[in-house]
């Protein structure tokens, strides 16, 4: 059997939403020859013997310690036989079974290097890191800032303030973005060649947007392809049980994507700003966190 998708889960004390989202994988796929790889770092939950047992066609890798997300992505990228790779959260849920749209639209656009569903929170809304621009100085203002939410009716406001979540593109229509969301994003697996494998500097976050930046740069296109849908709960795996270290993650990742690629386009004065905002935004939330049962890590997601 030739396989024309490869789907890869990293796993981390997710039993329960691991497999409720391997339920909808097998459900939901259809028309489509395709792999599942499961990818545990080091669970104490038992969720590598919930998969064995329910799931006896997931192939698995079982690491002996948290290795992160990107590397643990990277073990099975190396391994997967598909002609296209579609990363997946553990606490995701397919809605539809629509995913073959996704791979029609790459095979018929083979300049694309990566595209992404829309993904929804739990309330139904979409969740909007699943299409985004990068995060420049002012789009990172203005998403930090808060401006991006005000005057949201106003075309050009949310041109001017939106453009790290791209609200002046359409929700329900295809479009060319810059970057998606690592938790539903599929990927043409000969990218890798020219590309490479996801950056391991990233333990967790922004791990997806060095990539995207690596491909756009590549001559590779991305798309959001709004034709099938997925739940995203965010932040209810393994993020929560290592919450403020993993706030750590967030906000040194931003500064070291930042540094390696945007802060040559400023001078002096806008890179200290920028790096000055996103601690000041790091001190807060540890605060507010530490009155809060459930954590947030990036942004908050509805509920």
């Amino acid at each position: 059997m030739n396989i024309n998708l490869s789907i890869i889960i990293v796993n981390y004390n997710t039993k329960e939403l691991l497999k409720n989202c391997l339920e909808s994988v097998f459900q939901k796929i259809k028309n489509i020859d395709f792999e599942v790889w499961v990818v545990d770092n080091a669970s104490l939950d038992g969720s590598l013997e919930m998969v064995v047992k329910e799931f006896p066609k997931v192939k698995i890798i079982a690491n002996e310690d948290n290795v992160g997300f990107a590397k643990a992505n990277n073990q099975a990228l190396e391994k997967v036989n598909g002609k296209y790779v579609f990363l997946l959260n553990p606490d995701t849920i397919l809605l539809d079974d629509n995913l073959k749209k996704l791979i029609d639209f790459m095979e018929k656009h083979p300049k694309t290097g990566a595209c992404g569903p829309l993904v929804l929170n739990k309330d139904g809304s979409m969740q909007r890191q699943c299409r985004r621009g990068f995060p420049t100085f002012w789009n990172s203002f203005s998403y930090y800032s808060g401006l991006w939410k005000l005057f949201s009716q106003n075309q050009w406001w949310r041109k001017t303030f939106g453009g790290y979540f791209l609200l002046d593109k359409p929700d329900d229509q295809i479009c060319e973005v810059d970057q998606l969301s690592g938790a539903a994003m599929v990927v043409r697996k000969d990218l890798l060649k020219k590309v490479g494998l996801m950056c391991e500097d990233y333990v967790m976050y922004w791990d997806d947007t060095d990539w995207c930046f690596r491909m756009k740069k590549a001559g590779w296109k991305i798309y959001y392809v709004p034709l099938t849908k997925i739940t995203h709960y965010g932040g209810a795996g393994g993020a929560q049980l290592h919450a403020f270290k993993n706030l750590w993650y967030f906000h040194h990742g931003a500064c070291l994507f930042y540094k390696r690629y945007l802060a040559s386009n400023y001078f002096f004065l806008v890179n200290f700003l920028y790096y000055s905002g996103v601690w000041f935004a790091f001190g807060p939330k540890v605060l507010f966190n530490l009155f809060k049962k459930e954590k947030t890590i990036g942004s908050k997601k509805p509920s």
